[in-house]
Parts: structure tokens; C-alpha cells; sequence
């Protein structure tokens, strides 16, 4: 019987993290171009941080109601009544959700805020709860970390509402930037080593 580890590679695909590090070497100027492209992208929604936040209201209505359609074709193909209605009503109300935040993305962004602020302080707690538990050498960090986390949400659930028009959108550009700035330094890394 054979290993699941001897799987044999994808046809035409690399058989090794190395291998397909090699393929890419000859394309860093594309990887930092690309890398460019979303730095340039997040500085450009740290600027229009208010249309950065409706854009990332309707992101994120659009896949809601990607998600409320799939789940009521689920609910078509469900071999039960119960599960039939339960898929349906749960995909009509993310259909519900997202049309209302569609109609209103200024009110669907200071929802979206608030919840954002909260989960960033629960996750914050979390981490320090768990940072904790750590042994000393790995402590530090985790504390660190959840307590920034802790306090960011702490800022935002503070500044809400009147943090909403451009909350989103702020953050969405620091991703972005950070982002970029990773895939430029893997591009260089990948020169270095051609």
C-alpha cells in the first residue's frame, strides 16, 4: 500500500518548494511590479479612505450574496424539509443583509466597524489569555501582540460612529500597502538569488 507522502506531483507542476522557486527567479521584476501595484493600491485607500470603505462595504455584499445563492441551492438539492427551509431562510437572509448594505454602505460600514472593533478586542483578550500560558521565551511576543490587537479595537469601538467613513478604508489601504511591500521583497529576494 502506498504512502500518501509518494503522491506523485500534478502533471507539469513542480515536484519541490526549490523547483518552483527556480521557475519564478526569472520573473522578479513582475513580482515586484506586482508588489508596486498593491503598495500604490494601498496608499491610494489611505487617501480616499471614504470611497476605500464603501468599495470594501460592497466587497463585502457581493459575496454575501455569493454566499446567500449558494446556500439556497443547497437548500434546493437538501433531501429533508427541515434542511430544505433552514438552508433557504439562512440564504435569503444573507441576500437581505447584503441588499441592505448595498441600499446603505455608509450604515452597513458603521455595522461592519463596530463589529470589527469588537472582534479585534475579543481576539485581543484571547491572545493575551494565551500569551499567558506561553513559556517565558515566547511570552513576550504574544503579549505584545494581543495587547496592540486589544487596544486597536478599543480605539475603534471608542471612536465609533464617528470613526465609520473612513475606518474601513484606512485599514484596507494599510493591508494593501503591507502587502505590496511583502511581494516587493520577495521579488528583490528573488533577484538576489537568480
Amino acid at each position: 500500500m502506498a504512502s500518501s507522502n509518494n503522491a506523485a506531483p500534478v502533471s507539469g507542476g513542480p515536484k519541490s518548494l526549490g523547483t518552483a522557486i527556480e521557475r519564478l527567479r526569472h520573473r522578479w521584476g513582475w513580482i515586484v511590479a506586482f508588489g508596486v501595484l498593491g503598495v500604490a493600491m494601498g496608499i491610494a485607500a489611505i487617501i480616499l479612505d471614504v470611497t476605500a470603505t464603501i468599495a470594501s462595504v460592497y466587497t463585502i455584499a457581493i459575496f454575501m450574496v455569493i454566499a446567500g445563492a449558494s446556500e439556497i441551492a443547497l437548500g434546493i438539492s437538501a433531501k429533508t424539509w427541515g434542511r430544505f427551509f433552514l438552508w433557504i431562510i439562512s440564504g435569503l437572509l444573507y441576500i437581505v443583509a447584503a441588499s441592505f448594505a448595498l441600499a446603505n454602505p455608509l450604515v452597513a460600514a458603521a455595522i461592519f466597524t463596530l463589529m470589527l472593533g469588537a472582534g479585534l478586542i475579543v481576539t485581543g483578550l484571547a491572545r493575551i489569555y494565551f500569551g499567558t500560558q506561553l513559556v517565558a521565551g515566547t511570552r513576550s511576543s504574544v503579549l505584545f501582540g494581543g495587547i496592540v490587537t486589544a487596544l486597536v479595537g478599543l480605539l475603534i469601538v471608542i471612536g465609533w460612529p464617528g470613526n465609520t467613513p473612513f475606518i474601513l478604508g484606512i485599514l484596507l489601504g494599510i493591508d494593501l500597502f503591507f502587502w505590496g511591500l511583502g511581494w516587493i521583497s520577495f521579488g528583490f529576494r528573488l533577484r538576489d538569488h537568480s
